[in-house]
């Protein structure tokens, strides 16, 4: 039934799809022209033109995948995907109207028409999402998950799972080759390995979870045989899951398949003048905008406490690169090196009243801003470290080095979730690599956006 249902709502997803550029282009003509006396060529022109737009919109949105099911797509990427759907759309309508040699097309018009059909889409889609989650929380539309084998890494997909219903899954059972024990899960088991083909041969199984531990991998192609034969979809949970990315990039050599254990989408080098380009264009905008402020810091360190204005510190960066970075001096000027190999708490009593204020407030943290135009931070990433931290935690904190693999950044993902200062190292470097991993130009802004509202004010100090 879940497939009927899947394919039922991508139908609805292309007809909206289509719908809103209809509307959209009506609505764009109207915008831009009040009077429709005022245009050289009429509505009805327009509409003409959504006779060769929405084929071709319909195959973009496919190729990008945006009449595919959504269950595990994150909102903000699917968003990202619409953008640059309607920026090839918008060149399409461009090109198109050329070779109609129709030069009295208003340009405003089609460009009004990408940014409607952008955000009418990306609103329609949200709505779709929430009503989904309604009905999945209310026992609808959900996909029925049948695991085989039983291990740390399926009992933890099982958990996240069962945290989170408005994912739309139910795990209704495990086959295993003994029945292991499940503390705190409701959880049922339904028998051996050999049991699956009777097993799959009742409804109510939408797709099975193979998760085998090292020495069950023989069995794995008698378990895949079995689940297409019955023509139920498998899907593997390797043991080795916590050494994939959360994106796993395939490559091949040859028909062979290769799994790219960490892809880096910063590696790209469009991605990387994206991302470079709002570094320099923000850090000068906040700059010249906080201005004013900056002055009052420069003033209020001098009269706090004698010493320099600015406080200098190594840090390592990306590639592992050693850089100085800035702040706005908070303590006392203290020349022991202590600095280097101590961790800040709010109770240090180096810092003084103006210190403390200004860090509160991660007003010291603004000179930063020239560290990200010289290039050795970014407005987004990872916080950088100090040698002496790195070299200790690249030996205790599994893929802690990982995240000198891009620019170190002012905020970052881990910060807007609250773990910045003196909180666990562990979380912060998984937010991290899942921002590495899942890095897009929407994702910087989003960030950005909620340090705005969420991490400014610093609860937990950092040194």
């Amino acid at each position: 039934m879940i497939k009927e249902n899947q394919r039922l709502l991508n139908a609805v997803l292309a007809i909206w799809d289509a719908c809103i550029c209809l509307v959209s282009m009506i609505l764009a003509f109207t915008f831009h022209f009040h009077n429709y006396q005022e245009a050289h060529i009429g509505l009805d022109y327009y509409l003409q033109l959504m006779l060769y737009v929405i084929p071709a919109y319909f195959l973009v949105y496919n190729y990008f995948d945006l009449h595919d099911s959504f269950r595990t797509k994150p909102l903000l990427a699917e968003a990202g995907k619409i953008i640059q759907a309607n920026f090839i759309g918008i060149i399409f309508i461009f090109v198109l109207v050329f070779f109609l040699k129709e030069v009295q097309v208003s340009r405003m018009v089609i460009i009004l028409f990408g940014f409607l059909n952008c955000g009418l889409t990306a609103l329609f889609r949200m709505i779709l999402r929430r009503f989904l989650r309604y009905m999945r929380a209310k026992g609808y539309n959900i996909k029925h998950l049948l695991m085989v084998g039983w291990n740390d890494v399926s009992a933890e997909l099982y958990d996240k799972i069962t945290s989170n219903r408005n994912l739309g899954y139910d795990i209704i059972g495990y086959l295993s080759e003994k029945e292991e024990p499940t503390p705190g899960r409701q959880i049922a088991y339904f028998g051996k390995f050999s049991s699956l083909s009777e097993r799959l041969e009742h409804k109510g199984i939408d797709e099975v979870i193979i998760s085998l531990d090292y020495d069950e991998f023989s069995k794995l192609e008698e378990l895949i045989d079995t689940c297409e034969k019955s023509g139920v979809k498998a899907s593997l949970l390797p043991f080795y899951t916590k050494y994939l990315p959360t994106k796993p990039y395939i490559d091949e050599i040859e028909g062979i398949p290769l799994i790219n254990i960490r892809k880096i989408p910063l590696d790209n080098l469009f991605n990387s003048f994206c991302k470079r380009g709002l570094d320099i264009l923000a850090s000068l905008f906040i700059l010249i905008l906080l201005s004013p402020l900056l002055i009052v810091a420069v003033i209020g360190v001098k009269i706090s406490s004698p010493g320099p204005v600015i406080y200098r510190q190594n840090r390592v960066g990306m590639n592992k690169r050693p850089f100085v970075m800035y702040k706005f001096r908070s303590m006392r000027a203290n020349g022991d090196g202590s600095d280097m190999t101590t961790w800040g708490t709010k109770d240090d009593n180096r810092r003084t009243t103006f210190g403390t204020f200004i860090r509160k407030c991660s007003i010291d943290e603004l000179p930063q801003l020239f560290n990200v135009l010289k290039g050795d931070m970014s407005l987004v990433g990872p916080r950088p470290e100090r040698p002496f931290f790195v070299e200790k935690f690249k030996e205790n904190i599994p893929l802690y080095m990982i995240k000198h693999l891009v620019r170190p950044g002012i905020t970052g993902w881990a910060q807007v979730n609250g773990w910045r200062g003196d909180t666990s190292i562990e979380e912060r470097i998984k937010c991290d690599i899942y921002y590495i991993e899942n890095w897009t130009f929407l994702f910087d802004l989003k960030i950005l956006f909620m340090t705005v509202f969420k991490g400014v004010v610093n609860q937990s100090e950092e040194i």
